[in-house]
């Protein structure tokens, strides 16, 4: 079983912010640390149980990914070895293979949404009203149908806790201005088409997933935080789709299905995980990794 890592303690650095999932430590006046931890959110309360892996394993995939769409578009990693970052060999032990330096980069306060198929909160208003956020979608899809096109549905990044909420694109702009809006839309359509496509061949589909996205000193739209994960994605094996149901996933929605079936109200505490959910997650965050990035 891999090392755990619930929060991390590093001494020499301060302490910037813990979110979710990452630990940030403040390195200099341009950098940050990134540590991915092996805690696990769901419907925006962070849950009493790592997975185990889970923070080494979406590293490696969000650097698989950042690097595949390098030419595309400029994102947050630097190549600095975390040895000139952290001298104290036990605090390296403690964050290897979970940690990251960045470029310290102003966030833009939404969070860019690619759905390429309808499922989930999606699913909810289409058969309510038509829609998706607003956007008129064709009449008479089912589950999990695939889309006729992506589309761009952003939300409000809310604070630990707290829910997201699914914002009109006309919203986005008047919080981004819309030059900055239509950067957003346009590169979020972009990597999600070219990676999804990419996944496709490597036996995934990726249904929908969440890019952030911040500004340098110039003002250049940067990639940032993590990209393409079982954490802010929703993976399918291709083998499986079939529309009409919401297919078995390698994201954490196995673990929201578990905490929908015990009539859990979303609200903080979260309750504890069964061993076997945890263990089950771990795996499928493997295989994920193994499946796209063939390591």
């Amino acid at each position: 079983m891999p090392e755990t890592l619930y929060q991390s303690d590093i001494k020499s650095l301060r302490l910037r912010n813990r979110g979710k999932v990452r630990d940030i430590y403040d390195v200099d006046d341009k950098h940050l640390l990134i540590v991915t931890t092996d805690r696990l959110s769901a419907f925006d309360v962070v849950l009493p149980d790592p997975i185990p892996g889970k923070g080494a394993l979406l590293t490696a995939m969000s650097n698989f990914w950042f690097a595949r769409t390098r030419a595309t578009i400029p994102n947050q990693l630097t190549d600095t070895p975390l040895e000139k970052i952290l001298k104290d060999p036990a605090e390296r032990k403690q964050v290897e293979g979970r940690a990251t330096l960045v470029k310290k980069l102003k966030p833009l306060p939404v969070e860019a949404i690619v759905r390429g198929y309808i499922v989930g909160s999606g699913w909810k208003e289409y058969k309510t009203s038509g829609t998706v956020c607003g956007i008129q979608l064709p009449a008479g899809l089912k589950e999990a149908d695939r889309l006729p096109e992506p589309i761009f549905t952003p939300s409000t990044k809310a604070d630990i806790g707290q829910h997201d909420e699914n914002i009109s694109f006309d919203t986005a702009a008047e919080l981004l201005g819309k030059d900055m809006a239509e950067k957003v839309k346009n590169a979020s359509l972009t990597i999600y088409k070219e990676c999804a496509a990419y996944a496709l061949t490597r036996g995934i589909i990726i249904a929908d997933t969440k890019f952030e996205f911040g500004l340098d000193e110039k003002g250049t739209l940067t990639l940032i935080d993590e990209v393409l994960t079982p954490d802010s994605s929703r993976f399918w094996p291709a083998d499986l789709y079939k529309p009409g149901a919401n297919p078995p996933s390698y994201d954490k929605q196995y673990v929201r299905d578990y905490l929908e079936s015990i009539n859990w109200n979303k609200k903080p505490p979260a309750p504890k995980l069964p061993p076997e959910v945890i263990a089950k997650t771990a795996e499928k965050y493997r295989e994920a990794l193994t499946r796209l990035t063939g390591s």
